[in-house]
């Protein structure tokens, strides 16, 4: 990364140590892709390095880290293993949102910074087959009821990323008595949690993204979290950890596509391929999409961060970088694959698994047409 992203001397040393903590990565990613597995390992030297704490506050030991520096780590994460860093950049920017929002009860919120704080992991359980995306506003078919004081959660979740060493769930229902969605803060080891293994995709396998099942889960009446706000949603900044780390895939396929440029000599020339015209065109291109990204993703992070009074006017543009980072991800990769021909389909090839995994940025939220609608919108009404 060039040094220039870089605010401040400790950012740069704290993605150095990041960088020494997950050399593994890469060595795991293969086996993994092909037998469906899980990045166990991985997750757990992120742990040993703190990873897990770096947005929390520093008040229940966390390390304080803002967006910026999230970012930063998320796409250095994924240029050593995509699905690991799309996997956990959930749990620390959910911890991220919450604790700028402190938006429950502080009983329950100071329990959850406490469980975080201890090594707990957390997503959001928000997805739903019969409902899709959850940006697209269906009603969650998963319900909630009131029974003394207690609330009884029963229904399925799909797309549950980090589902095999999540501690917490935050699951959205639909609450039958105040007919409103809410939200509940749900332990995995509470009766009528469990796991169904459903993920099976040809792209971040690894994020091991299974459907959770409630079966008549009980939970204490403290645990019903938050209700729906009704109002003008404002998207989180926090979701730009989804473009951060589609753009460290498609680093990672850059510097395999110009290391192999520089050392790949067939013998019907007198040297390397980057010695070739179109082979320097396209590397030329990939460097100017790579930048283009960059530049975008971390300028509106840093005006994000620096502008809390334009969070209104900048929160359509959360969505431009989303689209833009994404699809330019996928070009870079596309064009590394050009650049390495045919090789770069072999299974034992990793351009090949970063193709299929770079595409999946697409079906993250906001999708491409929802941003472009708002676009269109903010400019002619």
């Amino acid at each position: 990364m060039i040094d220039m992203f870089y605010q401040t001397d400790a950012q740069k040393k704290y993605i150095e140590e990041l960088e020494r903590a997950i050399q593994s990565f890469p060595d795991r990613s293969e086996s993994l892709d092909e037998s469906k597995g899980f990045p166990f390992d991985n997750i757990q030297e992120l742990k040993a390095f703190g990873y897990p704490t770096l947005t929390l506050a520093k008040e229940f030991g966390g390390q304080g880290g803002s967006l910026y520096d999230f970012l930063l780590a998320q796409e250095k994460i994924a240029e050593y293993c995509g699905p690991t860093a799309l996997g956990i950049g959930w749990h620390v920017g959910t911890v991220l949102s919450l604790t700028e929002k402190r938006p429950w009860k502080k009983e329950v919120m100071d329990e959850f910074f406490e469980e975080i704080s201890r090594g707990a992991l957390v997503n959001t359980a928000a997805s739903e087959a019969g409902t899709g995306s959850p940006t697209r506003g269906g009603r969650p078919e998963t319900t909630a009821r009131k029974k003394g004081d207690k609330w009884i959660l029963s229904g399925r979740k799909t797309f549950t990323t980090l589902s095999p060493v999540l501690d917490i769930f935050l699951v959205t229902a639909w609450v039958t008595e105040e007919e409103q969605m809410g939200t509940f803060f749900v332990h995995r080891d509470v009766p009528g949690v469990s796991i169904e293994e459903t993920w099976d995709m040809i792209s971040m396998q690894g994020t091991g993204s299974h459907d959770l099942v409630l079966d008549d889960v009980i939970i204490p009446e403290k645990y019903y979290v938050m209700q729906k706000n009704p109002g003008k949603r404002i998207p989180d900044a926090w979701l730009l950890h989804i473009p951060a780390c589609y753009l460290g895939i498609a680093t990672a396929a850059r510097n395999y596509a110009v290391e192999f440029a520089k050392t790949y000599s067939p013998n019907s020339l007198p040297g390397p391929i980057r010695d070739l015209p179109n082979v320097q065109r396209t590397i030329g291109e990939i460097e100017l999409a790579l930048m283009e990204a960059r530049h975008f993703l971390f300028s509106i992070a840093e005006k994000w961060e620096m502008q809390p009074e334009n969070h209104d006017e900048l929160s359509k543009e959360l969505g431009a970088v989303k689209l833009s980072v994404v699809n330019k991800s996928i070009t870079i990769v596309d064009k590394a694959m050009r650049v390495v021909g045919a090789k770069s389909l072999q299974r034992s090839n990793p351009l090949q698994r970063y193709y299929r995994d770079v595409r999946a940025g697409l079906h993250n939220p906001p999708m491409d047409d929802v941003t472009i609608t708002t676009l269109a919108k903010s400019a002619l009404y």
